[in-house]
């Protein structure tokens, strides 16, 4: 129960990320490699604002503008530099390490154990509720014990936040502009025929996109009371898993559904590593080469089962097909021997 606990603390963590790497991704169609960095923006300017007396709330939301930034310059390097989607995002992480190192002071590593964080506060107002003692006494009547995490108040709140995200998300997907960006994506010739400005689109697509990002990188700092310079690496292929395993599993029928389903598929990643992790065969070494078998199955494992659909579709027409000519023949015979 604690392990579970645990893992779906990261994964509504993670979720808001997710949905940033939905947006880029899966809206524009912009292989954005720009999240490995934007992540770690995050993370360190909320912690060297925490760290320099900043209210924590605030650091957050500056985090959360610093990542907005980054994304908007990749849409410019991209849009008025006219640098191949990939290479733009490439050139921006890359950018972005040096950068993040200089807003962490020149220092690999950023802790905040000593310092009042959301998380904290959080903490300390749900004990001041008594909610901590009413969980515990719930689920030890279930019968799940009372060994329950601290971070109750981190599932139950930053849970909240990322729903309250995603809600933002598709509200602003079915607005004027959320629709002009899902059409840039889906064919920007043809918007620009209606005289949109698909540059402006795509930069403000990319800004949302590592928005989101690097909230999510500002709450992990946190959440983990260390911001590292290495802790954006590899962040691209946890979302991509997320929203690839949460369409596979929970579908893609509108804009509400598919968000969603990536936040539903970033806590069942979260909770798939964590069991992978228990297997003694692997160590923590192995998370990336468990995340990459994940990303693979999740891209390969639906593509099987759809050709093999479709081959028992075509059998069941071919089938089809001969029986009617068989009928066919029969009426034909029979109309003769009639004659």
């Amino acid at each position: 129960m604690y392990a579970i606990l645990s893992a779906m603390d990261l994964g509504v963590i993670f979720a808001m990320m997710a949905i940033g790497v939905y947006v880029s991704f899966r809206i524009l169609d912009f292989p954005d490699l720009t999240v490995d960095g934007s992540f770690v923006t995050g993370g360190a300017v909320t912690t060297m604002m925490i760290v320099g007396g900043f209210n924590p709330f605030l650091a957050t939301l500056a985090g959360l503008f610093a990542g907005f930034i980054a994304g908007c310059l990749t849409g410019i390097l991209h849009t008025k530099g006219k640098i191949n989607p990939l290479l733009s995002g490439i050139l921006m992480m890359t950018a972005l390490y040096s950068i993040n190192l200089k807003i962490m002071d020149q220092s690999a590593t950023v802790s905040v154990a000593n310092e009042e964080t959301i998380l904290t506060s959080i903490r300390n107002a749900w004990e001041a509720l008594g909610l901590d003692d009413l969980l515990n006494s719930f689920f030890t009547m279930l019968g799940f014990g009372d060994d329950l995490p601290e971070t109750w108040s981190v599932l139950f709140v930053i849970g909240a936040l990322a729903l309250m995200m995603k809600g933002l998300c598709d509200w602003f997907l079915r607005t004027e502009i959320g629709l002009a960006l899902r059409a840039t994506g889906d064919n920007k010739r043809m918007i620009s025929s209606l005289s949109a400005n698909t540059d402006w689109l795509t930069i403000l697509g990319l800004g949302l996109s590592n928005a989101f990002v690097a909230l999510s990188g500002a709450i992990f700092a946190q959440y983990n009371v260390t911001a590292d310079i290495g802790m954006g690496i590899g962040m691209i292929i946890v979302g991509l898993a997320s929203v690839i395993i949460g369409e596979a599993l929970f579908g893609t029928k509108s804009i509400a559904r598919t968000t969603l389903a990536v936040f539903l598929g970033a806590i069942v990643y979260r909770i798939m590593i964590t069991f992978a992790l228990k297997i003694d065969i692997f160590d923590p070494g192995d998370l990336k080469l468990i995340t990459a078998v994940i990303v693979i199955g999740a891209l390969v494992i639906p593509k099987v089962v759809d050709r093999q659909k479709e081959k028992v579709r075509k059998t069941k027409r071919r089938k089809a097909a001969i029986a009617a000519l068989q009928r066919k023949d029969d009426d034909v015979a029979s109309t003769k021997l009639g004659l």
